[in-house]
């Protein structure tokens, strides 16, 4: 087995899907319902005749409302822009673009404001002010929370507020319980359209198409790629995967944040795991070994609140010098009163898990939480697949670089998908999008069975994992190409087209693709730790750029600096 990369593997075009039974037209497409989605639909509303919202559960169970930290933004006059700015490009490790996140602490603080004119109620001062707290890598109290540590749970039920209120117009169409198939296209390749299967009655039952000139993805994150994860059971990729099947380009795909503070539940707990939010740390809370040794101060001039990556990074090296399975986050000196009170949400999580932080410290361990990198975009949320556009964590704007900052995921799914729907509307004033024909593309169809979805998760995590290694990355590289993903699968293998299948396939898929960029980026840099590069190396201050080539192999595509891209 090499340990050097060779050729891209090849991998299928489009999902093993039935032909679309029934058929619509609009004149745009939003893929998702977290703040990105919801943002991007109620903005497109208004502004183009007819908007389809597509969601992969109900209106209400996009990932926003897991988010508990809150969102970041230069709000308080001692605070400013320039600031914010400074602390993003810091926690970026080099690689955030820097127009980008100008754009993003620039516009933050009024779309923050527009939240607010839509029904989101965020904590307040004393003196009636929106209260802002701190958290890891930023410099000043900038972040915007809503009961306590329920900050994305609010702003969804703002947005879903709105998107209720105009639910009958005749110029928005919400189809719930609907996962995204393929992004479809022209001959010339340019998107018109998406194939969906949706689960329900009614008219739109069944695999259908919803036509259309401008399709925007705002699908999430990539958190059941691997075994533990803090993000729900429907982060499977979906978004990126048929951005990839339709020729666009992503980028940063190996900068996986895992978060340093998720609740250890054993070694053999998988699926969605209870984050222990940040803005602990940030109100005081000190990370322990098992020995009962603060570590931090040590390791980074601001100890627990170093950016997360390094935090992360540190508990891996801990755990490794004390052989232990998790360290341990001690909170009890802020008392049982304000605990109960500033983070309602964990504290009954933990209550529930038997755990009272308030009188034993919280045994806590990295695990998968976001994903700094997706569909490449520029500054207006196209991809480079015209009328295809990215918000949200299933995009790569830029803004992030090798790690995301803390708090800022919520503000950056509002800031570009505000801009994007501003962009799709002049296009479609200036009557530069216009509907196409899709096309079959060249290439074959892909199906992984279901079965094979623990399997895929176990080699990612392993090879992919919060450390990794030429070798790691070669088996796991290895292993992945093994699973059988043709349409054409052997009669031994039970699988069929169906909603446990497309997902199990496009977790295939990102895996790949991310095993692949991790793979070919030889250094540490942000949440990317290779053991055998474990420096940051001035050469790969570019990011890793991949797309399927006509004949479905993925390969690179030429990078220079983010502030050049």
């Amino acid at each position: 087995m090499s340990t050097t990369p060779g050729p891209g593997p090849r991998l299928a075009r489009s999902l093993a899907a039935p032909a679309p039974g029934w058929t619509v037209e609009a004149d745009a497409i939003v893929v998702g319902s977290g703040i990105a989605g919801l943002t991007a639909a109620l903005e497109l509303r208004t502004r183009v005749p007819r908007v389809v919202l597509v969601t992969k559960g109900e209106l209400s169970s996009g990932s926003t409302v897991w988010a508990q930290g809150g969102i970041a933004a230069a709000l308080d006059p001692s605070d400013s822009p320039e600031a914010h700015l400074a602390d993003t490009l810091a926690a970026g490790g080099g690689l955030a673009d820097p127009e980008a996140v100008r754009v993003l602490v620039t516009e933050g603080p009024e779309r923050v404001r527009e939240l607010v004119a839509r029904g989101a109620v965020f904590d307040k001062a004393a003196d009636g002010d929106i209260a802002l707290t701190r958290e890891g890598g930023h410099h000043a109290d900038r972040i915007a929370h809503a009961g306590g540590d329920a900050t994305g749970a609010e702003i969804s039920r703002a947005l879903v507020a709105q998107i209720e209120a105009v639910r009958h117009d005749p110029g928005i169409e919400v189809v719930e319980n609907a996962l995204v198939l393929d992004v479809l296209t022209t001959a010339s390749g340019r998107a018109c359209g998406a194939t969906l299967h949706v689960r329900g009655t009614g008219s739109r039952d069944g695999v259908g198409a919803v036509l259309a000139p401008a399709i925007v993805l705002a699908t999430g994150g990539i958190g059941q790629v691997f075994r533990s994860s803090t993000n729900p059971a429907g982060a499977t990729g979906d978004g990126i995967a048929a951005a990839l099947r339709a020729g666009a380009v992503l980028g940063d795909l190996e900068f996986v944040q895992f978060h340093p503070t998720v609740l250890w539940l054993g070694s053999g707990a998988k699926g969605q795991l209870p984050l222990i939010s940040e803005a602990v740390r940030g109100e005081g809370a000190l990370l322990l070994d098992v020995n009962g040794h603060r570590f931090m101060p040590g390791v980074h001039e601001m100890a627990e609140l170093a950016p997360r990556d390094v935090v992360a990074h540190a508990i891996v090296r801990q755990l490794a010098a004390t052989g232990a399975d998790n360290v341990l986050l001690d909170a009890r000196h802020l008392g049982r009163e304000f605990l109960r009170a500033r983070f309602p949400t964990i504290n009954a999580r933990l209550l529930e898990a038997g755990i009272d932080w308030s009188e034993e410290p919280v045994p806590v361990a990295p695990a998968q939480h976001y994903h700094s990198g997706g569909v490449v975009t520029d500054l207006d949320g196209r991809s480079s697949v015209d009328g295809l556009y990215a918000v949200g964590e299933v995009a790569c704007t830029g803004v992030h670089g090798a790690n995301r900052l803390a708090s800022n995921s919520l503000l950056e799914g509002i800031v570009f998908a505000s801009r994007a729907a501003r962009d799709i509307a002049a296009r479609t004033d200036a009557g530069d999008l216009v509907r196409g024909e899709p096309a079959l593309r060249p290439g074959g169809a892909a199906l992984v069975a279901a079965a094979a979805r623990s399997r895929i998760q176990k080699v990612a995590s392993a090879g992919a994992g919060v450390i990794r290694s030429a070798r790691s990355l070669a088996e796991a590289d290895e292993r992945l190409g093994a699973v059988r993903s043709d349409a054409h699968l052997a009669a031994e293998v039970v699988a069929e087209p169906q909603a446990a299948e497309w997902e199990t396939t496009n977790v295939h898929m990102v895996a790949r693709a991310l095993t692949r960029a991790a793979w070919l980026r030889e250094e540490t840099r942000g949440g990317h730790y290779r053991t055998d590069f474990p420096r940051p190396d001035d050469a790969w201050r570019r990011r890793v750029r991949v797309r399927l080539d006509g004949g479905g192999v993925l390969t690179t595509v030429p990078s220079r600096h983010p502030a050049g891209d």
